[in-house]
């Protein structure tokens, strides 16, 4: 069973901020870089990059990264884009290639620039004159792919979900993520001098009045905010040696697609399944945290204990940097799990995906 035995990230920085000139290789590499030394694995056991990168303009940004945190010539680089669950899903691959005896050293996770992402534009109809557009479409018919705070709106009028208790859940968030501050520092490579998350704030029930509604009981204040950021992690074979002490096998892995219309409850078949394949009871979760409402809705769904998920904050405290935030999961999974825990990433996306991946310490 593949195992992962190193795991850091940047600090997740809203975006137009403190990485806002970074393009996503040089968020990458240095984290790359760290990842590597700190699991003792020499440069030229790389076999494999693979990033999630949702925003980039095609091309092979993981090919990209893999020269600037200099790997050797012969590691291709894979890149992945399964929007949000991408991160998470870059390192079930990882396992799935280790297992299957296709490669000993995988580094695997994402990065992504929102400060830096292209500008988009359709070609109109063979014409020099290009249509803006923000995002892509996620389902061919337009009344399943709705905007996503639309369909959050809707989820929790259908859910009876108000909005003071998705402003409650954030501000828990937000107070988990200060309360573990010093803590977290242990899994951030430095990066233009930013060593903490920045956005995690003291949030007031006064503040979180006034903050704008984006649909329904929806507001600013209960989304994630766009972000940017990397997180990647190290995963050999099972018989790779290393002094490493800290290790996580990697366990049940599941992707699943759902309706697409309703893509915030995509997780919890995902996590059923894995769950369904574990049997031991999870000390610890880390739940995407896109809105308050998905995650409440997810952790609701799935039967999981509210006070195993996100003890340190979730990304309603950092921010969304969409094709790294599933790897930032598994790498709070990897500092916080203790001798015989075991612990649960989960994560949606648009387009109805949902991934869930079981970590267990390994001794």
């Amino acid at each position: 069973m593949a195992k992962i035995i190193a795991a850091l990230r940047s600090a997740v920085v809203p975006r137009a901020g403190a990485f806002s000139h970074l393009s996503v290789h040089e968020l990458a590499a240095p984290v790359i870089q760290s990842v590597i030394g700190k699991a003792g694995v020499e440069i030229d056991q790389v076999d494999e990059l693979i990033v999630s990168n949702a925003l980039g303009a095609g091309g092979n940004p993981a090919r990209l990264c893999a020269l600037a945190a200099g790997l050797p010539v012969g590691v291709a680089g894979l890149s992945i884009d399964r929007q949000c669950v991408g991160g998470l899903d870059a390192i079930i691959r990882a396992a799935d290639m280790v297992d299957a005896g296709r490669a000993r050293v995988v580094v695997a996770g994402g990065a992504e620039s929102y400060s830096r992402r292209p500008l988009r534009m359709h070609s109109n109809h063979g014409a020099d004159i290009g249509v803006a557009y923000d995002r892509p479409v996620f389902a061919p018919e337009p009344a399943f792919d709705p905007d996503p705070h639309i369909a959050m709106a809707s989820l929790a009028a259908r859910h009876a979900i108000s909005r003071n208790a998705q402003e409650a859940y954030a501000q828990q968030s937000h107070q988990n993520a200060l309360d573990a501050q010093d803590h977290l520092i242990h899994e951030i490579v430095e990066i233009a001098g930013i060593k903490r998350d920045p956005y995690a704030r003291k949030l007031s029930t006064q503040v979180m009045a006034k903050a704008p509604v984006l649909a329904g009981s929806v507001t600013a204040a209960t989304a994630a905010v766009a972000a940017d950021g990397a997180a990647f992690v190290v995963v050999v074979a099972d018989d790779f040696e290393t002094n490493i002490s800290r290790s996580l096998s990697i366990g049940p892995a599941q992707t699943i697609g759902s309706a697409p219309e309703d893509p915030a409850l995509a997780p919890i078949p995902a996590i059923k399944s894995v769950l369904s394949k574990h049997g031991n009871i999870i000390d610890r979760v880390e739940m995407m945290e896109a809105y308050a409402v998905q995650s409440m809705a997810c952790i609701d769904g799935a039967g999981l204990d509210v006070h195993n998920v996100n003890q340190c904050g979730g990304a309603l405290a950092r921010g969304h940097p969409i094709g790294a935030s599933g790897a930032m999961l598994a790498v709070r999974l990897f500092h916080d799990l203790q001798p015989a825990q075991s612990g649960l990433a989960a994560i949606a996306a648009v387009g109805g995906l949902g991934s869930a991946v079981i970590f267990e310490w390994q001794v």
